[in-house]
């Protein structure tokens, strides 16, 4: 077992990590920005490392930093958490060469899986059903890409090899725009990214996002452990998600959770990994993998009852996973909602002081979060301050349990977006289930 873990991140996630190292009888190292050395689990920690100034890439994403703290404290591992370095491969390489262990996957894995052509020709080959396109960097000949988008289908999206988190993609919709889109995606790909290659696929209309959770250690063991559907979305970043999906069967479940197991297999896949897809009319179409933990795990622990971040750990010491693709069976269903320090209409993000604060509690409710009364959200980082997570026999008592939890939840001294989460609990069409992607953005638009 490892004796000792430094937490390459901050907040809530950071708490967490912690927690599952305490139950493991792991010791800590907490790592901070000068604006964060209030944070709950540096508090808490066994160790405390000040890695850098405010701005993350002096801090968080200060590599250099993050090695010598875990040099001078003697740690066994690091974890990067999500977000940040945790799918940097460079990082995982330093890590590994400096004589800790990555817990997460190879750094050859991170690549592999990090950028988009190769990720989905490794997927194509493992027989993971992936959206029709250009199977590769779209060509520099102008007519040979207005003759795929043809073959493809109007309307067709140009996306960013190196892109993520919706950004550095754009939709075309007939063949007068195609060549100025592909033309712009590559400039501001190479500006955000420094990688200007895209490529082409074909454009879903009204898809669901449903993601698989997967568990694979280095003995060539891998599980899945069923569906989210992560549909609730505004500009491409997730708002609500939820365990199992609404209306997916236990057919579909099966044979898209082994594919997925299976491409781990193929890949030599290591750690805890989400493979996230469009789905529309009964298809999966590979979008692409999140080589880390995501924010929205909680819900897939709350239907399975396995604590995926000691699973990492378990994994990361080199023990053989425990768990067989039999004894994973869904209990109920679970919610997540995120819950931002930002305007509830604008979505403009809302740092301060934190006055007043009231936890919701009861049976089949759980928060992860970093705030207490009197903590101050810094203006530098990403503005989610927690995740509120219920958990009930049903989906109707699930949303019903979460709407509750909401309507205790209390948070002032700044704005968050707990009444718009409300009004989405509220919602015929969420309750209802099946929505696509666009759904929300459509919604808001009529709210706003």
């Amino acid at each position: 077992m490892l004796k000792k873990v430094l937490i390459a991140n901050r907040g809530e996630i950071a708490l967490r990590i912690l927690r599952a190292c305490r139950e493991l009888g792991i010791k800590t190292v907490a790592v901070h920005s000068t604006a964060d050395r209030d944070l709950k689990h540096v508090r808490l920690a066994d160790e405390s490392v000040c890695i850098g100034p405010a701005r993350s890439t002096e801090s968080y994403l200060n590599i250099p930093a993050l090695i010598s703290a875990a040099e001078v404290t003697n740690a066994d591992a690091i974890h990067p958490g999500y977000g940040f370095l945790s799918e940097n491969a460079d990082f995982a390489e330093r890590v590994e060469s400096s004589g800790f262990i990555f817990i997460g996957p190879r750094a050859e894995t991170i690549r592999l899986m990090g950028d988009k052509i190769s990720a989905k020709e490794a997927m194509h080959k493992a027989g993971v059903p992936c959206v029709p396109g250009s199977g590769g960097a779209t060509p520099d000949d102008e007519q040979e890409c207005l003759a795929l988008a043809e073959e493809i289908g109007y309307p067709v999206i140009i996306k960013a090899t190196g892109g993520g988190g919706g950004r550095g993609m754009r939709v075309v919709k007939s063949a007068a725009e195609l060549i100025s889109s592909i033309d712009m995606t590559r400039s501001e790909a190479k500006a955000a990214f420094g990688n200007d290659v895209v490529y082409m696929e074909k454009y879903l209309g009204t898809p669901r996002h449903i993601e698989f959770q997967v568990l694979a250690d280095e003995h060539g063991n891998a599980i899945h452990l069923c569906e989210r559907d992560c549909s609730m979305q505004r500009r491409h970043q997730k708002v609500v998600e939820e365990a199992p999906a609404p209306g997916l069967t236990d057919e579909e479940r099966a044979r898209i959770g082994e594919v997925a197991a299976g491409a781990c297999r193929e890949i030599g896949y290591r750690g805890a990994g989400t493979f996230e897809f469009l789905y529309e009319n009964g298809g999966f179409y590979f979008i692409e993998m999140n080589t880390r933990l995501q924010v929205e795990h909680p819900v897939t622990e709350l239907i399975t009852g396995v604590d995926l971040v000691k699973q990492q750990l378990l994994i990361a010491a080199g023990e053989k996973l425990t768990i067989k693709q039999e004894d994973v069976r869904i209990q109920g269903h679970a919610i997540e909602c995120r819950i931002n320090a930002e305007d509830p209409n604008t979505f403009a993000p809302s740092p301060g002081k934190i006055t007043r604060y009231h936890v919701p509690g009861g049976l089949g409710v759980r928060v992860d979060s970093h705030i207490y009364a009197d903590y101050t959200v810094p203006p530098y980082y990403d503005s989610m301050i927690g995740k509120l997570i219920v958990h009930g026999e049903d989906r109707e008592t699930a949303i019903n349990r979460m709407n509750g939890a909401l309507t205790e939840m209390v948070i002032e001294g700044i704005k968050t977006n707990i009444p718009l989460q409300r009004r989405i609990m509220m919602d015929a069409v969420f309750r209802k289930g099946g929505m696509d992607i666009h759904y929300l953005e459509k919604k808001l638009g009529i709210l706003s």
